[in-house]
């Protein structure tokens, strides 16, 4: 038995089938139900995958690319090519084909495997730049070929397959072949989502990944009677280390079918644990206050008072208090007329909610408590495979992002940077031997965000290095935090902080279209178009309430003295978010140019 030292991800199939025999482990939500893989045909797939892929010239260290939404056939790729020795270098599918050829011809990918037809016709669009390409693997249907061999992913199983069933010592080979494999074995490059400049490729360990999931062992624990249910790309560090987490301790891991779907999906898989980024989370406060607003007589009387109970509650357990008997019996009647109830939506089983990749608004996070649903908060990047801390179920404090993992040091340096050493932290950037000088510094990784480390160890984030803003007048401003204060109003999707060399910062503010609208036929008022409506008086108005709320508690340096109002929310197409939902400054900036110059004028 191997100590958790000598682990690798190659060893995570075999680990599976011999510890947890279920018959739903690795699945996927469906239009009618859902496709259930037991762990038995997880690991024949995975076993078959990889050789069919190893007798199509796979060899230990080759990069394959992985283009795919989240599904069971990504994983079982993903674990196929980790078993031969390979090197997954995961493509987020939304990517744009020039996009795709940067990440394809830097990794030099010799195989892509892909979930459909529209993803090799992009890499089709790019081929001629992308030498190593040798074959892609289809996921669903079929797909012409080009320069390069195009064939399916159901193909691939069937001849490894034909392998097990001809070949006496094939199942021995890839046994040993998998266990061949080095902690210290490159296992994936991770292209960061590039909010400047191109991507970079962080280069991760097996034993990089496999510390961090041991890590989190010490901050939650899982079983095998847990349910996941998956709506993230699996693209990014944060969820895949979710997935390998699962899979580790024997969770059923259940991929929504869409992002659109997920509501219907929670009905159906009735999920223990979920993992999301702060604008889920958002998402589902709104529809939970939605419902709440709807109700009317003695059932809204009640929601407000179980609700102000539930506040009253978590308020002094988050000081370090202990609540009375007496409230205790409240909130307990509370949970069961009402928050039992809200929960029902969300499948009724969940014990907790994680929330990593960008800050959670406090707010937030206090209202999922006090219905009783914990939501705790990480904190990550790609470059220390993720996980850096995370709040402890049982002290939580709101604000921060917890305190350090096991085995993860954290300081802050002279200037206020974060910095994080230990057994997570990458190797270094793909063919990038100056960006990694400057991250990697005397064994310690430079985050780049700017933080407080409490006396009790509670980490606190409050910007980006690379994000303060430098007014005319030489006044430094930490955009992050004016931008979640905006954001915690219900009118306020979306804000971008500006003011770099300006003499004073000013916002730009994208409005919750459906709410500006509901407000606004409230006041009996009407607009022909969005442009029209971001631009009328009575909602300039409204949203100068919003500001003036903001400035009151603010320096006067700080104080946002002048707003616009865009008329279209934020969109990966046009390359203002990330693929991870995080907002691109400098494309933002560029596309709105002109108003910004408007503003400033």
């Amino acid at each position: 038995m191997k100590t958790n030292d000598q682990l690798t991800l190659a060893d995570l199939p075999f680990r599976c089938v011999e510890l947890f025999a279920k018959p739903d482990f690795v699945c996927r939500c469906e239009e009618n139900g859902s496709r259930q893989l037991s762990t038995q045909q997880f690991f024949d797939q995975t076993r078959a995958l990889s050789l069919g892929l190893s007798a199509l010239g796979l060899q230990p260290g080759d990069r394959v690319a992985l283009v795919s939404e989240s599904r069971p056939e990504w994983v079982i790729s993903d674990l196929a090519v980790l078993t031969a020795g390979a090197v997954t270098v995961p493509v987020y599918p939304t990517l744009s084909a020039p996009q795709m050829w940067f990440i394809l011809a830097e990794s030099a990918s010799r195989f892509a495997i892909v979930s459909n037809a529209a993803q090799v016709a992009k890499i089709m669009e790019v081929t001629a730049g992308v030498h190593d390409l040798q074959a892609v693997i289809v996921m669903d249907g079929d797909a012409e070929g080009g320069p390069f061999r195009v064939l399916t992913i159901a193909e691939m199983i069937a001849s490894g397959e034909k392998m097990l069933a001809t070949d006496p010592g094939a199942a021995d080979r890839y046994r040993e072949t998998a266990a061949r494999v080095q902690p210290n074995s490159l296992a994936t490059i991770v292209y960061t989502s590039g909010t400047t400049g191109d991507p970079k490729g962080v280069m991760l360990t097996h034993r990089n990944i496999i510390s961090n999931v041991i890590a989190t062992k010490g901050w939650i624990g899982l079983d095998p009677s847990d349910r996941l249910l998956s709506f993230l790309p699996l693209s990014h560090v944060f969820e895949r280390v979710v997935l390998f987490r699962s899979l580790f301790d024997g969770v059923s891991v259940y991929f929504a079918e869409t992002m659109t779907s997920v509501a219907r999906d929670l009905q159906r898989v009735k999920p223990t644990v979920m993992t999301g980024v702060p604008r889920a989370w958002e998402k589902f406060d709104d529809a939970i206050h939605e419902g709440l607003s709807k109700l009317t007589g003695v059932r809204k009387a009640l929601a407000t008072w179980a609700i102000g109970v539930g506040y009253d509650y978590t308020r002094i357990w988050f000081a370090g208090g202990k609540p009375s008997a007496l409230l205790g019996v409240k909130r307990a009647i509370a949970d069961r007329l009402v928050f039992a109830k809200i929960r029902e939506r969300t499948g009724g089983r969940l014990r907790f909610l994680v929330s990593g990749s960008a800050p959670l608004s406090p707010k937030i996070g206090e209202f999922f408590f006090a219905i009783n649903l914990p939501i705790l908060e990480a904190y990550g990047l790609t470059e220390s495979s993720p996980g850096i801390t995370a709040n402890p179920p049982d002290a939580p404090r709101l604000g921060t992002v917890g305190k350090p993992l096991p085995g993860v040091e954290v300081r802050i340096g002279s200037d206020g940077e974060i910095l994080v050493r230990g057994p997570n932290v990458m190797q270094g950037y793909y063919q990038r031997t100056e960006a990694t000088a400057e991250a990697l510094v005397g064994g310690w990784l430079h985050t780049g965000d700017i933080g407080q480390l409490s006396d009790d160890g509670y980490l606190t984030i409050t910007d980006r290095k690379k994000d303060l803003i430098v007014t005319s007048g030489g006044k430094k401003i930490a955009p992050q935090p004016l931008e979640n204060l905006l954001k915690a109003d219900p009118l306020v999707s979306e804000a971008v902080l500006i003011g770099e060399q300006r003499k004073f910062p000013a916002a730009l503010l994208v409005p919750d279209f459906a709410k500006l609208e509901a407000r606004f036929e409230a006041m009996k008022l009407h607009a022909a178009s969005r442009e029209e409506l971001v631009r009328h008086p009575e909602v300039l108005r409204l949203y100068q309430e919003v500001l003036d709320r903001l400035n009151g508690s603010l320096a006067q340096f700080e104080r946002v003295k002048r707003f616009a109002l865009l008329p279209t929310e934020f969109t990966m197409e046009r390359g203002e978010l990330t693929p991870t939902m995080k907002v691109r400054r400098q494309v933002v900036e560029q596309r709105w140019r002109s108003v910004i110059d408007t503003i400033y004028a």
